[in-house]
């Protein structure tokens, strides 16, 4: 029999309200022994709570009746007073009526089993709750309404119609049907590849929203990144001093611009040193570098094109530091900012600039945003699957539907129509408890 769970659905320790949620097979028997009798469905009720003679807290009672609730099984929530004491009664009460305490994630794990969600709507929940920023939780409420499984279930179905047309002449070569009738699905394999290689271009879009965008201010030595980093997360992050040499690792600092989160790396100095822990420093530097999405080279009056310059790359943004001197500075085929960072001149112009590219970078495609390393991974092998279908269907067409029949495979395990078990575990286990 399927055991009954409950949860503390809000944050634990002292607030005005605390609320339990409990699901499955003897939700209403609980409420029973409780006191909250004749509690009609999806109508608030309070009513007062008590077991084994000692009164736990005057409640507010909602109840909820398979399958209509979240999680698709009986369900009820408790609205208590938020002291701890009172939760913790309430708990030991519960668990002496035969509930027991529900693992990370079981809710919406329930929900996802009762056929109340798909897999990836499940993993748009969690991404709902850890939403930090505007754009993270748009992104997750879109793939709660189920946008990227109706995408997902649209390249699906060109699979299944182009695997139909293969196996037909396979499976009835002695029947009326067309001749050369598998060689009709190209131009639906065509298609269909064109569709899925470009959602795995677009891939690392909704990553990058949903874990940050990495900006890794690099440049020469004194050339003031740390006091630039200092200005762009407000507060004394880096140490800064006149001394060549003093930044010597990777500060990170995480921020929200333009309504998405960033990642703001300071960097030690790109020079040639014997030092061997400033040495170290600068390695971790031209390693971030490669890894980020936006670098910005700053510079000071006086720098050469030295080392940084060739980490640069078009489209990258260019600020000149130490604009409070007078000195002007300008390369060719990127955009330049002056900022001083002792005025504060220039900074609003930074970070609008930073703004803009957020915006283009990550709100203009037209696929809704993958937002899962195993979502794209899949997607690369339906399209692997696909590509090697295409080159089999004019040789060997038994051999193109094998190749299908895996690239269908490789989608419904994102929504988890297949082939679950093994990625259940992984997915449920990052949310929170309650949940």
């Amino acid at each position: 029999m399927i055991d009954t769970i409950f949860a503390l659905a809000t944050p634990p320790g002292r607030g005005a309200i605390a609320v339990l949620r409990l699901s499955g097979p003897s939700v209403e028997a609980a409420l029973t022994a409780l006191g909250a009798t004749r509690v009609k469905p999806r109508m608030a009720s309070v009513r007062d709570l008590s077991h084994a003679g000692d009164h736990i807290d005057q409640a507010l009672v909602l109840r909820f009746v398979a399958p209509n609730s979240y999680t698709g099984e009986d369900s009820a929530e408790l609205h208590l007073h938020g002291g701890r004491a009172v939760v913790e009664a309430a708990s030991r009460a519960l668990i002496a009526l035969g509930l027991r305490p529900a693992d990370p994630g079981e809710f919406t794990r329930r929900a996802f089993q009762n056929g109340r969600m798909d897999l990836a709507q499940a993993e748009a929940v969690a991404d709902l709750i850890d939403a930090e920023t505007s754009a993270q939780a748009k992104q997750a409420l879109g793939q709660l309404d189920g946008k990227l499984s109706e995408t997902y279930a649209g390249f699906r179905r060109d699979l299944l119609h182009a695997l139909a047309l293969v196996e037909a002449e396979i499976d009835f070569p002695d029947e009326e049907v067309p001749d050369n009738l598998a060689r009709t699905a190209g131009p639906v394999l065509d298609r269909l590849g064109a569709d899925l290689r470009r959602a795995v271009d677009t891939g690392r879009r909704g990553e990058r929203v949903r874990d940050g965008y990495r900006i890794v201010l690099i440049g020469e030595t004194n050339a003031g990144k740390s006091s630039l980093f200092n200005a762009l997360v407000a507060r004394e992050a880096a140490i800064v001093t006149s001394i060549a040499g003093t930044t010597r690792d990777v500060l990170d600092a995480d921020l929200v611009i333009g309504g998405y989160a960033v990642t703001l790396s300071d960097t030690a100095g790109l020079r040639d040193s014997d030092d061997p822990v400033e040495a170290e420093g600068v390695r971790r530097a031209r390693m971030r570098a490669e890894q980020a999405d936006l670098r910005v080279w700053v510079r000071a009056p006086g720098d050469p094109d030295g080392v940084a310059a060739a980490y640069v790359k078009d489209g990258d943004l260019i600020v000149a530091t130490k604009s409070d001197l007078g000195v002007s500075l300008a390369r060719g085929g990127h955009e330049t900012l002056a900022v001083s960072t002792t005025t504060g001149d220039g900074l609003a112009e930074v970070r609008d600039w930073i703004a803009a590219r957020l915006a283009q970078d990550l709100s203009g495609a037209d696929f809704p945003a993958v937002t899962q390393e195993r979502h794209r991974l899949r997607l690369l092998e339906a399209l692997e699957s696909v590509d090697a279908a295409r080159v089999a269907l004019d040789v060997a067409p038994e051999m193109a539907g094998d190749d299908l029949r895996r690239a269908a495979d490789a989608l419904a395990r994102v929504t988890g129509a297949i082939g679950v078990e093994d990625i259940l575990g992984e997915v449920f286990s990052t949310f929170c408890i309650g949940k």
